[in-house]
C-alpha cells in the first residue's frame, strides 16, 4: 500500500472528528467560528457564472503575493476565488482584494470536504502559491481535468529533503502539477528533483505586490503620537528575538532617552508576553490592540494588530526583519523596502537569500548578529538620517528593479486561458 493511499485512508477516517477539531481551534482563536463550514467545503456564496480562477495561498505572505496575479486575471474578465487557511490571512485579504475577487477558507484536505468544495466552485484553473500542495486536493483537481499551476514556487531545502525521503509520494504530488513557475534556479532544481514535469523560472511575485496600505487619517494620528522622537521597528519577530531587541533598546536609550522601539511579532497573540518582557527591564510598554498610542511616555510599542504594518513602515526609517537573529530562515523584507526603509537583519536569512543579497549589494541592508551589533547599527542610522534615507532609497529602487514576475507568469499561463475561452464558446 502506497504512502499516499495510507494518507488518504487516514484523512477519511479522521473526517467524522473534523467538526470537533474545528470547534476546538475556533475556541483557541485559530479558526473563524462563523465560517467553519467553509473548512468542510461548504459555502453560502453562489459560484459566479463565468470562468473561474482558483488561487490559493497558505497564509498572509503567500496570499498577498498573489495580489498582482489577481489584478491581472480580473483585467482578463475572469472571476477569482482566493482561498487561504488562516484567520489572519482572511482579515488581511478582506481589506485588500479588488472587486471581482472574493475569499473563502480552503477546505481541510479530506476527500469528502475537497470534493464538496470542487463540486460547488468548479474552478477552470487552479493556481497555488509557493509549495502549498495537499495530496487529496492535488488528486481531486487532477481528476477533474483542471490545469494545476504552482506560481511563485519555492520550497526550502529542509522541506525538499523531507519529500525526497518519500520519492514515490513526491513524484505523485509534484508530478501532477501541470506547470511549476519557480522563483529562481535553486528552487527550480529542487522541484525538478521532486518530480515536477514542466518547470520554468519566472521570478518572485512578491516584488510586484503593492506596498501595504495605510489609512491617511490613522497615519497622521500615529505620526502625531510619535512626534519628533527617533523611532525604529522590529517586524515579524519570533520567540527569543524580542529579548535581543529589548536589550538593544536599553543600550540605545542610554544615548537617546526619547527612543521609541516598535515591535510587531509574527504571532500577534504574543503581544502581552512582549509587554511583560519590556516591563521586566524597567521599560514602559503599550499594546496597539488596547487602543494605546505610541506617545512620549511609551518606550516600547507592540503592534499586535492585523493589517497595520503599512502604518509602521511609513512612520519609521529603520526596520529589523525578524526570524533572522535566531535560526529560522528570515522574513521577507520586500514590503518595508518598497516604502523606503533601511533594512537590518540577522545572519539567518536562507529562505530569502536572493533578495537579501540584492539589498546588500545595493547597500540597502545591513547584517547584525546580536543585541550589541543591532544597537550599534540602529543607533548609527537614527543618528545619521541622510545615511538612513540613502539606504531606504536604495532599498526601494532595488525591489522595483526586480519586479515583473506577474507579467511572466501570465504569459506562461496564457495557453490555459485560451483553452478556457475556447471551451466556453
Amino acid at each position: 500500500m502506497s504512502l499516499l493511499t495510507v494518507y488518504r485512508l487516514a484523512t477519511i477516517a479522521a473526517t467524522p472528528f473534523a467538526s470537533a477539531a474545528l470547534n476546538w481551534r475556533a475556541n483557541h482563536g485559530k479558526e473563524d467560528p462563523a465560517r467553519l463550514a467553509e473548512r468542510m467545503g461548504e459555502s453560502n456564496r453562489p459560484r459566479p457564472r463565468g470562468r473561474l480562477v482558483w488561487l490559493h495561498g497558505a497564509s498572509v505572505g503567500e496570499s498577498l503575493s498573489l495580489l498582482p496575479l489577481i489584478e491581472r486575471f480580473i483585467q482578463r474578465g475572469l472571476d477569482v476565488l482566493v482561498t487561504s487557511g488562516t484567520v489572519s490571512s482572511a482579515r488581511v485579504l478582506s481589506a485588500r482584494l479588488p472587486a471581482g475577487a472574493f475569499h473563502q477558507y480552503a477546505p481541510i484536505d479530506a476527500p469528502k470536504f475537497v470534493e464538496r468544495f470542487l463540486d460547488h466552485w468548479r474552478p477552470d484553473i487552479a493556481v497555488f502559491a509557493e509549495s502549498e500542495l495537499w495530496p487529496n486536493i492535488v488528486a481531486a483537481v487532477r481528476a477533474r481535468g483542471a490545469p494545476l499551476v504552482l506560481a511563485n514556487a519555492r520550497i526550502s531545502r529542509k522541506s525538499a529533503e523531507r519529500w525526497r525521503a518519500v520519492p514515490g509520494a513526491a513524484k505523485s504530488v509534484f508530478g501532477a502539477v501541470d506547470l511549476c513557475l519557480a522563483q529562481d534556479s535553486d528552487n527550480a532544481a529542487r522541484f525538478l528533483a521532486l518530480g515536477a514535469r514542466c518547470v520554468r523560472i519566472a521570478g518572485n511575485l512578491k516584488f510586484d505586490v503593492p506596498p501595504p496600505p495605510a489609512d491617511s487619517a490613522m497615519l497622521a494620528e500615529f505620526n502625531g503620537a510619535i512626534g519628533a522622537r527617533p523611532a525604529w521597528a522590529a517586524i515579524s519577530t519570533h520567540p527569543g528575538e524580542e529579548d535581543l531587541v529589548l536589550d538593544a533598546h536599553v543600550d540605545m536609550a542610554a544615548q537617546t532617552p526619547s527612543l521609541l522601539t516598535i515591535i510587531a511579532p509574527r504571532r500577534r497573540e504574543r503581544g502581552a508576553e512582549i509587554v511583560e518582557a519590556a516591563r521586566a527591564r524597567g521599560l514602559t510598554a503599550a499594546l496597539r490592540s488596547q487602543e494605546a498610542e505610541p506617545r512620549r511616555d511609551v518606550d516600547v510599542y507592540v503592534v499586535d494588530s492585523v493589517g497595520e504594518l503599512g502604518l509602521v513602515f511609513r512612520s519609521v526609517g529603520v526596520v529589523l526583519m525578524g526570524k533572522s537573529l535566531l535560526p529560522g530562515g528570515g522574513q521577507n523584507p520586500i514590503e518595508p523596502a518598497k516604502l523606503g526603509c533601511a533594512i537590518l537583519h540577522g545572519p539567518y536569512v536562507e529562505n530569502f537569500t536572493e533578495v537579501y543579497g540584492e539589498l546588500a549589494a545595493a547597500k540597502a541592508a545591513a547584517r547584525v548578529t546580536d543585541a550589541a551589533s543591532l544597537a550599534r547599527a540602529a543607533h548609527y542610522l537614527l543618528s545619521e538620517p541622510a545615511r538612513m534615507r540613502k539606504m531606504g532609497r536604495a532599498a526601494a529602487e532595488t525591489v522595483e528593479r526586480l519586479g515583473g514576475a506577474s507579467r511572466g507568469i501570465m504569459t506562461a499561463v496564457e495557453p490555459y486561458l485560451a483553452q478556457m475561452a475556447v471551451a466556453q464558446q
